[in-house]
């Protein structure tokens, strides 16, 4: 069974799949099933910082971005995307990242309580719950 909003890779190919709507059956790609990836919360033994860091403002709007230190953008280790997740689900909001962008993305308006997660092409999948 899948759950909304549950990423999944294929260890073959490296597709990743986000699940739009739950269902019952297994995913699958390239002949096997596919992977569900699960969130790493906590990076400070790590050298490179994943988790996702909040900076609120008073306009209501938010930063955010990968670590406490900027995660290195170059073509063999980057961000791919940034997703922020409202916590009832109902709404997302993603930035698809490249090399030498800038690790972060701005929220206008954004009230909802929510938790952000990124992708990153070596280490995988990190979340972090706003304030």
């Amino acid at each position: 069974m899948t759950e909304k909003l549950e990423l999944y890779k294929c260890n073959v190919c490296g597709n990743i799949v986000e699940v739009v709507i739950s269902g019952e059956g297994e995913l699958v790609c390239c002949g096997e099933p596919m992977k569900r990836l699960n969130a790493g919360t906590n990076d400070e033994a790590a050298t490179e910082k994943h988790v996702p860091v909040f900076d609120h403002n008073d306009d209501k709007s938010c930063i955010i971005r990968v670590g406490a230190e900027p995660h290195p953008m170059i073509q063999a280790h980057y961000i791919m995307f940034i997703e922020a997740i409202s916590d009832d689900k109902d709404c997302i909001i993603r930035k698809y990242l490249h090399p030498d962008d800038e690790p972060k993305m701005q929220l206008k308006n954004f009230e909802e309580k929510f938790f952000a997660r990124e992708f990153c092409n070596i280490h995988g999948l990190w979340e972090a719950q706003s304030d």
